[in-house]
C-alpha cells in the first residue's frame, strides 16, 4: 500500500527537483560501472534537497517533520552518537566528521588511519564506526575500512582507537582479514560483549563465489574480541581449511549490523543482485547460501539459483523484490514515536535499478517478529538513503549516499500539516 505525502512536502520538492546544484550529479552503483557485469545505467541527476523543514505522514505517525541537519557531507556512511551529544559521522573518501550542538565542525577529526578508496567496485573506503559498550570508561572507538593493499586495492580492517574529546588517538588496527575485491563492512557489539562484523563478497564476475570459500574471509560475518582477538568458542575455529574468525558464511553484501533488543539476535541487511535483498537473522557456523541460493536474478535477467532455497542453507527473514539497494537498519524502541514502536526502519538507495528511488522503509512486525506490512517513505527526496540510525533523543536520523550528502532528523510536530 503506497501512502501519499501532503500537498506542502510534494511541492517543496517538486520545485527543488528542478534546480540542479552545480556539479551535482548521480551516484552510480558499483555493478553499472563495468559493463561486463551490468547493462549500462539509467543516468538522472540527483535533485536538491529542501532548504528547510518539509512535513510529511506515515501510516501510523501521522504529523513529522524532515528537519536537514546539515547537507555539507561527502557519501556519508556511519553514525555514532556521543554521551555528550554530538555525532560522529563517517565519509567513505576516509574523513570523520564532528556535529556538535546540531552544527557541522569545519574540520574533519584528525586520527583516521590512511584509507584506500575506489577499489572493488568504486566503493571501498571508510565504512562503519561504533563505541565500545563502556565507551564512557575507556572512550574506544572502532572504525571498519579498507587498509590500502597492493594493486590499488583495500583489505577490509579493523581499527580501534580512543576519543579525547576532539580527535582519534592511539589508532591501531586489531583485525586484519586480509580480503580484498571487498566493498561494504559494518560493526556491532553483541549482547555477549564480541564484535561481530560483515565482511562483504563479490556480487557479480568470476569471484562470485568467494562468500563459500572457508578459508577466505570475503562473504562472511566474523566474531571477534573487543581486542580484535579470536575467541575459542567460534564455531569454526578449531575445523581444518577456515579461517577461524568466522561467525557465519555464504553473504554477498553485508550492508547492515543491528541488535534485537528483545531477543539478542543479531539482524543483518544483505543487498541482492537485482531482486533478491535480504534481512538475516545470524545464527553461528550457518550458511546463508550465497550464491549458491538467492531470490535474485543476475544484472541481465538470468536467476542465480533454480531454487530459493537449499537444505542446510539459512532462509532469509524478508526478501525484497524488486531489490531496493538495501543498506542499514536500525530498530526502534523509543518513546517520541509511541506507534513505531518494535518497528525497524532499512534504508534503499534505489528500487528495480531506476535512479531517483531511494527510499527509508518500515517494518512492522507482530509479537513473534514475523512480518506484517512495511511502508515506504522519503522517496520524495529522490535521494539515495546510506543508512538510519534511532538517537538518543527519540529521533530517527538518515543519511543520505550522496556526492553532496546529508544528514536528516525525523521527527515529531505537534502541529497538523
Amino acid at each position: 500500500m503506497k501512502y501519499v505525502a501532503p500537498l506542502c512536502l510534494l511541492v517543496a520538492l517538486t520545485s527543488m527537483a528542478a534546480a540542479q546544484r552545480a556539479g551535482s550529479r548521480q551516484t552510480l552503483a558499483p555493478h553499472e560501472l563495468r559493463a561486463s557485469v551490468a547493462p549500462p545505467a539509467i543516468e538522472w541527476k540527483t535533485p536538491e534537497l529542501p532548504a528547510g523543514p518539509v512535513r510529511f505522514e506515515s501510516a501510523e505517525e501521522r504529523h513529522l517533520r524532515l528537519v536537514v541537519v546539515t547537507n555539507d557531507l561527502e557519501q556519508p556512511w556511519s553514525i555514532v552518537f556521543l554521551p555528550s551529544g554530538s555525532l560522529l559521522v563517517t565519509e567513505r573518501a576516509g574523513r570523520i566528521r564532528l556535529i556538535r550542538n546540531g552544527k557541522l565542525t569545519k574540520e574533519p577529526l584528525a586520527g583516521v588511519p590512511q584509507v584506500q578508496t575506489g577499489g572493488e567496485g568504486n566503493l571501498q573506503g571508510l565504512m562503519d564506526i561504533a563505541l565500545h559498550p563502556r565507551f564512557s570508561e575507556n572512550g574506544w572507538v572502532y572504525l571498519a575500512y579498507h587498509k590500502p593493499a597492493p594493486g590499488g586495492e583495500g583489505a577490509t580492517t579493523l581499527a580501534r582507537g580512543t576519543w579525547d574529546g576532539t580527535a582519534l588517538v592511539d589508532v591501531r588496527d586489531i583485525f586484519e582479514s586480509g580480503a580484498t575485491g571487498t566493498e561494504a563492512s559494518r560493526i556491532v557489539f553483541g549482547r555477549d560483549g564480541m564484535i561481530y562484523m560483515s565482511i562483504s563478497g563479490p556480487g557479480s564476475g568470476p569471484d562470485v563465489g568467494r562468500a563459500q570459500n572457508t578459508d577466505d574471509y570475503a562473504g562472511k560475518v566474523v566474531r571477534l574480541h573487543e581486542d580484535g582477538s579470536i575467541p575459542r568458542d567460534n564455531p569454526f575455529v578449531a575445523r581444518a581449511g577456515y579461517k577461524p574468525a568466522i561467525y557465519t558464511l555464504g553473504h554477498r553484501n553485508g550492508h547492515g549490523l543491528a541488535v534485537n533488543p528483545e531477543t539478542g539476535e543479531i539482524w543483518e541487511t544483505e543487498q541482492g543482485p537485482s531482486g533478491g535483498d535480504e534481512i538475516n537473522i545470524l545464527h553461528g557456523g550457518q550458511n546463508y547460501g550465497w550464491p549458491l541460493v538467492s531470490y535474485g536474478r543476475d544484472y541481465f535477467g538470468h536467476k542465480i539459483s533454480s531454487q530459493p532455497t537449499r537444505a542446510g542453507m539459512e532462509d532469509p527473514q524478508i526478501v525484497w523484490l524488486p531489490s531496493i539497494g538495501l543498506t542499514g537498519m536500525t530498530f526502534y524502541m523509543g518513546d517520541r514515536f509511541p506507534n513505531w514502536k518494535r518497528n525497524v526502519f532499512v534504508a534503499g538507495l534505489r528500487e528495480g535499478g531506476i535512479p531517483r528511488t531511494g527510499q527509508l522503509q518500515r517494518i512492522v512486525f507482530n509479537e513473534k517478529w514475523e512480518e506484517l506490512r512495511r511502508e515506504p517513505m522519503l522517496q520524495d527526496l529522490k535521494q539515495r538513503i546510506r543508512d538510519v540510525r534511532a538517537g538518543p533523543d527519540g529521533s530517527l536520523y538518515v543519511l543520505t549516499a550522496e556526492d553532496h550528502g546529508a544528514l536528516l532528523r525525523i521527527e515529531p510536530t505537534d502541529t497538523r500539516p
